[in-house]
């Protein structure tokens, strides 16, 4: 009786760990179905008043799927309604797949996080900071920096590495002269051979003495190809994707799904219009479309609401989904730690802002969340002691509205009931 009664108690702790999300009323969850109606006019408010082409959003309490709803348009040209399962850019929500990949491989011995990277990648031997920048020919003269780049810095952006095209006017200029990209869409040439060249370009600051976010996880993603021994498309699908039961997350789209892309729209003149030309620095917007062979870790990704919530769900779980485990409930326990010693006061973990008692008076979320989004207006969070994934997916280029990621918390936590 006793070694029945102990199986039992396992078993409901590893079902409740290996969680799969799986639909359910707002009630059986510990929300209001009344209460969650304000989450529907506020995404409805902004679409209606035309600040934003359309929305899916998706929330998830204890495993279970409490509000999964498209709003507004895919097209609005043609008027095609947005579906759930619509597939969007997400651009900077690469960066945490890539950063689990890497701890992935942590846990099998290839790194320690407070390794050179150099180790691995020899270009980045004997790094330089930038001193001074002439803006007329964008040269520029360093010095040398007083340590190495480490794996760790990679990870909380901390290693002084700049960013193509939405970084700071010298980083721009300097990684566009040298053929740089930023990942967002750019899908030629190959990630190994522009990270190299990166590596000998000047770091805006010394390492580890300020956080500057930057190409550090398009590196962190090379390296994940180094130490796996495969691209990192290939480690995304058959180590992460294929377990989590992500099928509509990719680096370029199969054909059969390109139907399912969202239009890109951008704000002119007080109307949303597809955008004429390229983008950030010089991306195609309907790059997810192509054949294309560059696998940026940092801003690569276009995905469905629904898979990227599976990912969430992932560390709200412990490391472990579905039955399989990607990594330990310790390794998890480490990437939601902030990183980022004093003075800095940044809240990063190895891959995502956190809620910590240094900011926590400025959010609604809980202390321990973990959140991040995407250059084209997607944004998540996950909360582990509420048990709760939040996810609103859009996507505007360059869009003026700010506000959707902060209004939708509010409305989603204003919902708990229990």
């Amino acid at each position: 009786m006793k070694k029945f009664i102990v199986a039992a108690i396992f078993l409901i702790a590893y079902t409740a760990h290996a969680q799969t999300l799986v639909p359910a009323k707002p009630e059986q969850a510990g929300l209001s179905a009344e209460r969650l109606t304000r989450v529907d006019e506020l995404v409805t408010n902004y679409v209606t008043s035309e600040r934003i082409p359309g929305a899916v959003v998706l929330i998830a309490r204890n495993g279970k799927i409490v509000h999964h709803k498209a709003y507004g348009y895919s097209n609005i040209e043609n008027k095609t309604p947005l579906k759930v399962n619509d597939i969007f850019r997400i651009a900077s929500q690469t960066k945490a797949v890539t950063s689990l990949a890497a701890m992935m491989l942590f846990e099998e011995g290839k790194f320690l996080l407070d390794e050179p990277v150099s180790k691995y990648i020899p270009e980045f031997k004997n790094p330089r900071v930038l001193v001074n920048f002439n803006e007329k020919d964008s040269s520029y003269f360093t010095e040398p920096a007083k340590s190495e780049p480490t794996i760790r810095q990679l990870l909380i952006h901390t290693s002084g590495i700049d960013y193509a095209g939405i970084g700071s006017k010298e980083g721009k200029a300097i990684f566009a002269k040298a053929g740089v990209p930023s990942g967002i869409g750019n899908h030629q040439g190959l990630l190994a051979d522009k990270m190299k060249i990166l590596a000998k370009l000047p770091l805006k600051h010394h390492p580890g003495e300020r956080y500057t976010y930057g190409l550090n996880t398009d590196v962190l993603g090379y390296l994940v190809e180094i130490w796996s021994g495969q691209s990192l498309d290939q480690f995304f699908k058959t180590r992460i994707f294929a377990p989590l039961g992500m099928n509509d997350t990719y680096f370029y789209l199969p054909k059969e799904k390109h139907s399912r892309l969202v239009a890109l729209y951008e704000t002119k003149d007080g109307k949303l219009v597809q955008p004429s030309g390229y983008i950030y620095d010089g991306a195609q917007p309907n790059y997810p479309t192509l054949a294309g062979t560059y696998y940026s870790g940092g801003a690569g990704l276009s995905s469905t609401i629904e898979d990227y919530a599976k990912f969430l769900q992932l560390f709200i779980n412990g490391g472990i989904y579905n039955g399989k485990r990607l990594l330990s409930r310790k390794t998890i326990e480490l990437m939601l730690t902030n990183q980022v010693q004093p003075p800095l006061t940044t809240q990063f973990g190895l891959g995502f802002g956190l809620e910590t008692t240094v900011n926590d008076h400025q959010s609604i979320l809980t202390i321990g969340s973990f959140s991040w989004g995407g250059a084209f207006n997607t944004q998540y969070w996950g909360d582990q002691k509420e048990k709760l994934v939040g996810l609103i997916f859009t996507n505007m280029y360059n869009s003026p509205v700010r506000d959707t990621g902060e209004k939708f918390k509010i409305a989603t936590y204003q919902a708990i009931n229990d």
